[in-house]
C-alpha cells in the first residue's frame, strides 16, 4: 500500500482519481482549498479508513509523509482561472515549488497535471510534445497558460538538479460527471443550456475544434504515467485524438437531451485556440494508453449527472 497525496483531490478530475486509487487499496491524502473542488465529490470515500481529506492551499508549504504526489491543484476553466489571475499564477508556480520541495524531502515520485494550453493557439496540428507553443504571455489566458509552462520548467529543473522522479502530463479537454455547471467549459455549458431549454451559445461560427476525453480514460492515463519506468518523465499528451467541431458538439447534445434549444452565435473571445487535437503517439508507445470511451457514450453519462444535479 502506498500513501498517495492528491492536490486538488476534491475537484472534477481529482475526485475521480481518488476514487480509482481507493479502489486499488491505496492510502489517499486528498487536499483541496475548495475554490473549484467540492467536499461532496469525495464524501462517499470519507468513511474509509484509508482516505483522509484536508483543507489546504498549495501556495503554502505542506509537511506530510507521502510516497507519490499527483499535483492537480489549479482552476482549469477560463471562468475560474480568470477570476483571480494573480492567484492562478501563484497556484501553478508556488504550488509547484511547494509540492516539489515536499517530494524532494520525502523522496516521493511526483506527477504534474499540465495542460494542452501550454501550446497556446497552435500553428502545429495535431499538437506533438516537441512543439514549443504559440502563447500570448500578456493576454487574459496567460495566468493559466504561462503558469503551467513555468510549472513544467520547475519540474524539469528539479529533475535535473536534484534527480527527482517526475512525470508531466499535458491534459487535453476532459469532461464527465462532477464538472461544475457554471465553470464555463463548453461541454457543461451546452448540457446545462440544453437541459434548461435555453439558447446554446457558440463563439464564432462553431468551426473551431476540440478533442474531448472522458474522465475515466484520462484517469487511466494518469495512473499509467505514474507507474511508468523512471526514465520516462514526459511531457506526454493525454487526450482524445478524435477532433470535433464546437457546432457538432452542440448538435449532438441537443439530440441526446431531446432539447428544444436553439444555437446562437457570439464573437470569439481573445486568444481562444482555433484547433486543438493531441498527437498521442508517445502515450500509445510508452504507456500502452489510448481513450476507449466514445463521445456519445461519455456525453450520455455526463448528461445523466447534470439531470440529477439540476433536479435537486
Amino acid at each position: 500500500m502506498k500513501r498517495i497525496l492528491i492536490t486538488g483531490g476534491a475537484g472534477f478530475i481529482g475526485s475521480h482519481l481518488c476514487e480509482r486509487l481507493m479502489a486499488e487499496n491505496q492510502e489517499i491524502l486528498c487536499i483541496d482549498n475548495y475554490f473549484t473542488g467540492r467536499r461532496h465529490n469525495v464524501a462517499h470515500l470519507m468513511n474509509d479508513s484509508g482516505f483522509e481529506l484536508m483543507r489546504h492551499d498549495v501556495t503554502f508549504p505542506l509537511y506530510v509523509e507521502t510516497d507519490e504526489i499527483y499535483n492537480l491543484a489549479c482552476p482549469a476553466s477560463p471562468v475560474h482561472y480568470q477570476f483571480d489571475p494573480v492567484q492562478t499564477t501563484k497556484t501553478s508556480v508556488h504550488g509547484a515549488i511547494n509540492m516539489l520541495g515536499l517530494a524532494k524531502r520525502t523522496k516521493a515520485k511526483i506527477l504534474q497535471a499540465s495542460t494542452s494550453e501550454v501550446y497556446g493557439d497552435p500553428d502545429c496540428h495535431p499538437q506533438v510534445e516537441g512543439y514549443n507553443g504559440n502563447v500570448n504571455p500578456i493576454g487574459p489566458r496567460a495566468c493559466y497558460d504561462e503558469g503551467k509552462r513555468c510549472a513544467e520548467t520547475l519540474f524539469f529543473d528539479y529533475h535535473r538538479q536534484h534527480n527527482l522522479g517526475i512525470k508531466v502530463a499535458r491534459i487535453f479537454n476532459t469532461y464527465g460527471p462532477r464538472m461544475l455547471p457554471n465553470d464555463g467549459r463548453v461541454v457543461s455549458n451546452f448540457i446545462v443550456q440544453a437541459l434548461k431549454g435555453e439558447n446554446i451559445t457558440i463563439y464564432g461560427e462553431g468551426s473551431q475544434t476540440r478533442s474531448f476525453c472522458y474522465v475515466d480514460d484520462l484517469v487511466n492515463g494518469l495512473i499509467k504515467l505514474m507507474g511508468s519506468p523512471e526514465s520516462f518523465t514526459g511531457p506526454v499528451n493525454l487526450g482524445n485524438p478524435v477532433e470535433t467541431t464546437i457546432l457538432e458538439l452542440a448538435e449532438s447534445i441537443i439530440k441526446l437531451t431531446k432539447s428544444s434549444s436553439k444555437i446562437v452565435n457570439q464573437p470569439m473571445p481573445q486568444d481562444d485556440p482555433v484547433r486543438r487535437r493531441p498527437d498521442i503517439s508517445m502515450a500509445k508507445k510508452n504507456l500502452a494508453w489510448q481513450p476507449t470511451v466514445q463521445l456519445d457514450e461519455g456525453l450520455d453519462k455526463t448528461i445523466h449527472f447534470f439531470k440529477l444535479l439540476l433536479s435537486q
